[in-house]
């Protein structure tokens, strides 16, 4: 792992793709699907306890092969794990999954698909305004 200052840990790298990649009804992966997902793919022990561990930062040290079948799992390159710039980008990704699920911000995206570069221009910029009048109401100001 090549975990550069700030960069997030292999934890929560895994925690991450937990909270973003589910199933198709919308529920999450849970520790024991993963973990015999994982020890299907890699041939190798994989237990519901280690998955945990690996989650929760316990343990932080696995094998290529694990990590190569987490990734294939979660259906991400298995650089997410150890290249920090291709981890935040793909973390941007998952991040834009995640918020895609919230159904406001879903029509707001639907909607948005028609509209010209200068529409979108304008709602980017409302949206800024907003947010930054709501960052100051939540300091107080």
């Amino acid at each position: 792992m090549t975990d550069g200052p700030g960069a997030p840990t292999l934890a929560e790298r895994i925690e991450q793709l937990f909270r973003t990649v589910r199933r198709p009804s919308g529920a999450p992966y849970s520790n024991e699907e993963v973990a015999r997902s994982c020890r299907e793919a890699a041939g190798e022990r994989f237990s519901t306890t280690y998955m945990w561990q690996l989650r929760t930062g316990r343990r932080d040290n696995p094998t290529k092969r694990h990590l190569e079948a987490l990734a294939r799992f979660f259906q991400v390159p298995p650089a997410y794990f150890f290249d920090d710039e291709q981890s935040s980008r793909i973390a941007e990704e998952l991040a834009v999954l995640e918020a895609l699920r919230d159904t406001g911000v879903r029509e707001v995206a639907l909607r948005a698909v028609t509209l010209s570069p200068e529409g979108l221009g304008t709602i980017s910029d409302m949206i800024e305004a907003i947010a930054r009048r709501e960052a100051d109401a939540r300091r107080g100001g």
